[in-house]
C-alpha cells in the first residue's frame, strides 16, 4: 500500500489473487491436513472474504486499523500453517509463501517487514505469563496460538474493564495492548496499569494498527514499553517479549529482595531494640560508621531511678516474685521514657540509667526529662495497684536528673561494644540519685537553669556528697504548671 488507508489495484488483485489460489488448493487438498490446520484454514480464509469485502465496498476506504487487522489474521494464520505443512505439502507450502509475500507487500510499512531478512529466526525466551487484550476474538485467538506454542501460558481479555480484572487476580508478566476497543480503550488502560502501584511494573507492548505518529508518542510517554504495528512480525513480538519478560523478572526479584530486606531490618529492629533504644539501633542500621569505637562531646540531661529499699524487698520475696516485680516496674518505665523520646542506657537491678540528648539532640531534652520524671512518679500509683492484687509488696522509687557535657558513643572493644556515656556529670547524678526518697524527684542546679518551660519547685539545698569536691546545688520538682 502507498499508505496506511488505502490498497492500490496492484496490492489488492496480487492479494486476492493469492487468497483464491490458497482457498482452490485447500479445498483440492482438505483430505490430507488435520483437524487443527483445517481451524487455521478456516481462519485465514475468513480473513480473505473480510478483506475482499472492503475492497469491493463501495462505501470509503476502510480504515486503516481495520485493515491492518484483517492483514495481520492473514499473516498470522498464514505462518502458523506454513510452519506445520513444511515439506509435506510441497505445492500448498508455495501458495502460502506467496500469499505473505503479497502481505507483506500490501502492509507496505517497511518496520517490521525489513526484520524477515528472508530466513525467520528462532528467538527462545522463559515461559512467561501473557495477557492478550483486544477487542477481535480472531486477533485475541491468533496470538494466542502464537504465543502458546513457544511455551507461554496466554490468557486474553476482550477489552479494557475484563483486563483491569484479569490483573487484580494474576501476576502477569506482558501485557499486549490493543488501542482501538470500544468502551474503556487502550490508552486508559496503558494509563491506569502505569498508574497502579502493583501494576506500574508490568511491562506493555502496544500492538494497533495506527501508525499515527503522535500516539505513538503518547504511548510511548504513557509509559508504555514499546509499540508494535499491525500485522506484526512474529519474530519481533517474540524478542520483544523476551526483553519484557527479564524487565519483569528482574523487578520481581528485585522486589523480593526489597522486601526481605525489610524483613532482616524489622527482625534486627525488633531483637536489638530490647536491649537497646530505637535511636541507637537506627544510627547502626542507618550508618555503618555508627558501629565504629569512640565518641563525641553532647550535651545531655541524665536520669537516674530507682527503687528505694530494694535489697531489703528482695531478700524477703521469692525469686520468682522479684522477677514480677522489677519486670512490671522496668516493663511501665522503659514505656514512658521511650515515649519521651529518652535513650535507656541500661538497667543495673533495680536502677535504670537514662539520657535525653544522644545519639540524637533535641533542644527540649531537659524539659522532656524532666516531664518524663513526673510521668514515671504518676504511673507509681497504678504498678503497685497490680502488686497488691497479686500479694507483692508497693514499691517508691527516687529520680535523679543532671544536665551536663558527656562523652557519647560506642565503649569497649572490638569484639564486644555498648553506646555508652562517660564524664563527670554521670557521676554527680548518682550522688544525687543517692539522696532522693521515695516518691520524689530532685534535679540539679545545672538541670533547672537548661529548662524553657515552668514547673513546680519545691525546697532547693547544696549538699556535700563523696568523692565530689564541690557542693551540689539540688532542687526539687513538685510537678509542672498548667
Amino acid at each position: 500500500m502507498t499508505s496506511s488507508h488505502q490498497a492500490p489495484a496492484l496490492w489488492s488483485e496480487l492479494l486476492l489473487r493469492s487468497l483464491a489460489e490458497v482457498r482452490e488448493l485447500f479445498s483440492r487438498l482438505e483430505d490430507e491436513l488435520g483437524p487443527a490446520s483445517g481451524d487455521d484454514f478456516a481462519h485465514l480464509l475468513e480473513g480473505g472474504s473480510r478483506l475482499k469485502r472492503m475492497l469491493d465496498s463501495d462505501a470509503e476506504q476502510p480504515s486503516s486499523h481495520d485493515l491492518m487487522n484483517v492483514l495481520a489474521a492473514i499473516r498470522g494464520y498464514a505462518e502458523m500453517l506454513l510452519e506445520d505443512i513444511g515439506e509435506l505439502i510441497p505445492e500448498l507450502a508455495a501458495a502460502l509463501e506467496r500469499l505473505l509475500k503479497a502481505v507483506q507487500g500490501a502492509n507496505d510499512s517497511g518496520q517490521e517487514s525489513a526484520a524477515d531478512n528472508g530466513q525467520p529466526r528462532n528467538i527462545t525466551s522463559e515461559p512467561g505469563f501473557i495477557l492478550a487484550v483486544d477487542d477481535l476474538q480472531e486477533n485475541r485467538e491468533l496470538v494466542a496460538r502464537y504465543l502458546s506454542r513457544s511455551g507461554h501460558i496466554v490468557v486474553t481479555a476482550a477489552g479494557g474493564e475484563e483486563a483491569l480484572s484479569t490483573l487484580e487476580q494474576t501476576d502477569v508478566d506482558v501485557v499486549l495492548l490493543d488501542l482501538l476497543m470500544p468502551g474503556m480503550d487502550g490508552r486508559e488502560v496503558l494509563y491506569r496499569i502505569k498508574q497502579h502501584p502493583e501494576w506500574r511494573a508490568t511491562p506493555v507492548i502496544v500492538i494497533s494498527g495506527s501508525q499515527d505518529m503522535d500516539g505513538i508518542i503518547e504511548c510511548i510517554e504513557a509509559g508504555a514499553d514499546d509499540y508494535l504495528f499491525k500485522p506484526f512480525n512474529p519474530v519481533l513480538l517474540q524478542a520483544r517479549i523476551k526483553a519484557g519478560i527479564e524487565r519483569k523478572r528482574w523487578h520481581d526479584r528485585e522486589e523480593q529482595y526489597r522486601l526481605q530486606l525489610e524483613r532482616n531490618e524489622k527482625f534486627i529492629r525488633a531483637t536489638f531494640g530490647r536491649y537497646l533504644s530505637d535511636e541507637i539501633v537506627t544510627d547502626i542500621l542507618e550508618r555503618p560508621e555508627g558501629l565504629e569505637l569512640g565518641g563525641d562531646l553532647r550535651r545531655v540531661t541524665i536520669m537516674m531511678s530507682d527503687i528505694r529499699g530494694f535489697t531489703t524487698l528482695s531478700e524477703r520475696l521469692q525469686p520468682s516474685q522479684v522477677v514480677t516485680l522489677l519486670n512490671r516496674y522496668l516493663g511501665a518505665m522503659t514505656d514512658i521514657i521511650m515515649a519521651h523520646q529518652g535513650t535507656i542506657d541500661e538497667f543495673i537491678g533495680d536502677a535504670i540509667l537514662a539520657v535525653f540528648g544522644a545519639p540524637a539532640r533535641r533542644e527540649d531534652d531537659a524539659d522532656r526529662a524532666v516531664n518524663c520524671a513526673l510521668a514515671m512518679q504518676a504511673a507509681m500509683a497504678g504498678i503497685n495497684a497490680h502488686n497488691r492484687a497479686e500479694g507483692l509488696p508497693e514499691i517508691e522509687t527516687g529520680i535523679a536528673l543532671n544536665t551536663g557535657d558527656v562523652i557519647a558513643g560506642n565503649i569497649g572493644s572490638e569484639r564486644r561494644s555498648k553506646y555508652g556515656f562517660v564524664g563527670h556529670p554521670m557521676n554527680v547524678t548518682s550522688r544525687i540519685e543517692d539522696v532522693t526518697a521515695g516518691g520524689e524527684i530532685l534535679v540539679s542546679d545545672s538541670t533547672l537553669h537548661s529548662l524553657s518551660g515552668t514547673f513546680q519547685v519545691g525546697t532547693s539545698q547544696a549538699i556535700t556528697v563523696k568523692g565530689i569536691d564541690e557542693s551540689i546545688v539540688i532542687h526539687q520538682i513538685l510537678g509542672a504548671n498548667p
